[in-house]
């Protein structure tokens, strides 16, 4: 698998959801009119493990939350980031601090934030950025 750019190719992105599991939802809303609270029931609904992290609740969507990546207390294959660009670099921070590490670092469209990526990429883990996971999965997976 190539390490995902922020264009991402539509086969590597395929092969990337198909191969995880485990996904920690950073900035999931528990309103359920917010983009993220629907990509987070959108996953637990097509069979993935969702790990909310909002340090502001003790539940989201019927799952645990977490109020950082560091207190997850499970192996984490994608990180979906919700969160403006500028909040993106701790987050990857905690990511690569994170053992094991994911697999890749997900921000989700209309969040770019290149130092960060660069970070993911230097630390071995795959990125896309610009890029909505539930869209992806419904058009790559769900066909």
């Amino acid at each position: 698998m190539q390490k995902f750019e922020n264009i991402g190719q539509s086969a590597d992105i395929a092969q990337l959801l198909k191969s995880v599991r485990a996904i920690a939802v950073v900035g999931l809303s528990p309103k359920e009119n917010r983009p993220s609270n629907m990509v987070g029931r959108y996953l637990l609904d097509a069979g993935y493990t969702i790990y909310p992290v909002n340090p502001g609740h003790t539940k989201i969507l019927g799952q645990t939350c977490y109020a950082d990546l560091a207190s997850v207390p499970y192996p984490v294959d994608i990180v979906d980031i919700f969160r403006k660009s500028e909040d993106v670099p701790a987050i990857v921070e905690q990511a690569v601090s994170l053992n094991p590490l994911p697999k890749a670092i997900w921000m989700q469209q209309g969040i770019i934030n290149e130092s960060a990526a660069e970070l993911a990429l230097n630390n071995g883990i795959y990125v896309v950025m610009d890029r909505c996971m539930k869209i992806d999965h419904m058009n790559f997976i769900q066909r």
